[in-house]
């Protein structure tokens, strides 16, 4: 069969319009794909940008963290020496009141009796051979010096404006008699206080000069009573 002239034209004219819609979509197809990859990267770009002023915004915060916690230190520092004050301010007060006699006192410490002389030469003078008033102010006063918190003579408790005196055989202590022997007790370290109470010339030497005897021991625990509020 003969092809007539319409046919051919007809042909081309398909030819050509088939290649133009395979043009026409290679074209779009490859639009289509630029525009999915330049989203894509306008995507990414935005997404780093976000990321850089994140990081940024991360680092302000590091910077205002660091500040503070830095702050806190400091603030941390100034209440525990204002603690450590008060600590010190409460301790003083409280040795404050032990030295005043205002509270109840428990610890460790020594005993020290202060006795007559047992024997007294007939021709010697009496007076010689028993414990004075200036016998227990040395035992007190060197007790004192080596941090004695409390001291009691006979039970009866010290304060800083107690008075001893002398009235013939007995001693008189705030105006209470106190017969001999002379039981002296002191809170504090006994390994202290014993030093102090016998190195070599010391008080316990001193009043051995003087016929009085002396004994020492150590207390693992002593209690004094507040005084009375008068």
């Amino acid at each position: 069969m003969k092809m007539n002239g319409s046919h051919v034209i007809l042909s081309f004219v398909c030819l050509v319009l088939g290649f133009m819609l395979a043009f026409s979509y290679q074209i779009t197809k490859k639009e289509t794909t630029n525009r999915q990859l330049e989203r894509q990267w306008n995507k990414e770009y935005e997404y780093r940008q976000q990321l850089i002023e994140q990081q940024e915004q991360n680092k302000k915060l590091q910077a205002e963290l660091f500040k503070k916690q830095q702050r806190v230190r400091e603030m941390e520092k100034q209440l525990a020496s204002e603690e450590q004050i008060y600590f010190n301010l409460a301790e003083d007060a409280e040795r404050l009141r032990m030295y005043l006699g205002k509270v109840k006192v428990k610890g460790k410490g020594v005993e020290v009796t202060l006795s007559d002389a047992s024997y007294i030469p007939s021709e010697a003078n009496a007076t010689n051979y028993i414990v004075h008033e200036q016998h227990v102010f040395q035992v007190v006063n060197e007790l004192l010096i080596a941090g004695a918190s409390a001291i009691s003579i006979n039970g009866q408790r010290l304060s800083h404006r107690s008075y001893i005196l002398c009235n013939g055989p007995v001693i008189e202590i705030d105006g209470i008699q106190h017969p001999a022997p002379f039981v002296i007790q002191a809170i504090g370290d006994p390994n202290v206080l014993i030093s102090a109470l016998t190195i070599a010339g010391g008080v316990k030497d001193q009043l051995t000069s003087d016929h009085i005897i002396v004994d020492i021991t150590e207390k693992l625990e002593i209690t004094m009573e507040p005084l009375m509020q008068k």
